[in-house]
């Protein structure tokens, strides 16, 4: 029996086109076991499983068989049982294949795809890791397959895994200037919040929030940075500030904290401004605390007199020292009086001079040039920051809140 006709039983059976490598010559079928695969081949195109593996067994019960008629076995073999459903024999037969010097690679590497993608599809989540695992070892990277590998361990609860698996696929998408897939950030946000992984939650809202804008991720998001027990205390207000962008702020308790981080940071004006926006929206200067509020308000305007009257002596004292830290405070308080041209150059100085942390200094100069009103020089300076304690998320918020302000609200 000829390879001709081996080609036609298999091409049509198979859930993949199995061609039979020539590599040898003399390769034929013996009468018995070809006629045992035609009649395979007949059931199997009347979707007849139990017929067309009888017939295999059939052929694969004929004595003292050659390599080849084996082999030709295990694709009939591997073409009944995997249309069948049945994945324990077609992985098997998929396995005998793989091991078989006449498979081709490209052959083999499509043979490991379909044993992960029959496992996942009988819901055998531990082995479809397995085989999916081994399949991007042999074949390479693949995006589809590295999602089915992540819902894989997703749908078996090993949110540890689904995290490693995502990480960095999400992270060359997003590098790469694409979008990525929001079932995988869903998957990724839902993981890292079971392993109470506040930051990789925090990143991941903060990609679903930009690149699929809905109401339920803001909310999700903001509630993450809120629990979010990485973010340093140099970030509180920074928090503060982005959910007040985007209404989350609705209390005089959060007024008065941000009013209060802000003073404790050298920035009167800035609580200033809190303060008045506070007042603006009714939420201070009612009830019980109004007395209260008033005090602090009389405070925060006795500060910013004072910072005003010092900020040229500040300024000269922040040059001298060898770090930027206080000068880019320096340079924020100019903006933040009006002298913005001033600020924000000392705010750029401070940077190239040296800062503690230049990802939560270049959030900061993207703030002072957003009060400025230079929102795209804004927009490029808070793309710039990255990190992982928050500053790059809270930066990314404030890039979409300043592209995207309808769907914030």
């Amino acid at each position: 029996m000829t390879m001709r006709f081996v080609r036609g039983l298999l091409c049509s059976a198979t859930v993949f086109s199995l061609a039979v490598p020539a590599a040898y010559a003399a390769d034929t079928l013996g009468q018995p076991v070809g006629t045992a695969l035609q009649k395979a081949q007949s059931a199997l195109g009347a979707h007849d499983y139990a017929k067309a593996l009888a017939a295999v067994n059939q052929a694969d019960a004929v004595k003292d068989k050659t390599a080849y008629e084996d082999y030709t076995i295990a694709q009939m073999r591997a073409a009944v049982a995997s249309q069948a459903g049945n994945v324990a024999e077609a992985t098997a037969a998929y396995e005998k294949l793989i091991a078989s010097p006449r498979t081709p690679r490209n052959l083999k590497n499509q043979m490991l795809m379909s044993e992960g993608t029959m496992a996942y599809n009988a819901k055998d989540y531990p082995k479809a890791a397995e085989a999916i695992q081994r399949y991007l070892k042999e074949a390479g990277p693949n995006p589809q397959m590295e999602t089915l590998l992540a819902q894989s361990y997703y749908l078996q609860k090993d949110y540890a895994n689904t995290v490693k698996v995502l990480t960095p696929g999400i992270a060359q998408v997003v590098k790469a200037g694409q979008k990525p897939v929001e079932s995988q950030l869903q998957m990724l946000a839902a993981s890292a919040t079971v392993l109470k992984d506040s930051t990789t939650a925090t990143h991941a809202y903060v990609l679903l929030a930009t690149y699929y804008p809905k109401k339920e991720y803001w909310a999700l998001l903001l509630h993450e940075l809120v629990v979010n027990t990485k973010i340093p205390p140099s970030l509180q207000l920074d928090v503060y500030r982005i959910r007040l962008a985007v209404g989350d702020v609705s209390t005089a308790r959060d007024f008065m904290e941000m009013t209060e981080i802000a003073m404790q940071g050298h920035m009167p004006q800035l609580a200033l401004d809190l303060m008045n926006q506070g007042y603006q929206q009714g939420v201070l200067g009612q009830g019980a605390e109004a007395a209260r509020q008033a005090r602090l308000k009389a405070l925060v305007e006795k500060t910013v007199a004072a910072k005003k009257a010092s900020i040229e002596a500040d300024e000269k004292a922040a040059l001298a020292q060898t770090s930027g830290n206080e000068l880019l405070n320096v340079g924020y308080n100019y903006v933040t009086f009006g002298q913005a041209p001033k600020g924000l150059a000392l705010m750029q100085q401070a940077i190239t001079k040296g800062v503690t942390d230049p990802n939560i200094a270049r959030l900061h100069l993207g703030l002072a040039q957003m009060q400025a009103g230079n929102k795209a020089e804004a927009i490029q300076t808070l793309k710039s920051v990255a990190g992982d304690n928050g500053a790059y998320d809270i930066a990314q918020l404030w890039v979409l809140k300043l592209g995207q302000p309808a769907t914030t609200h």
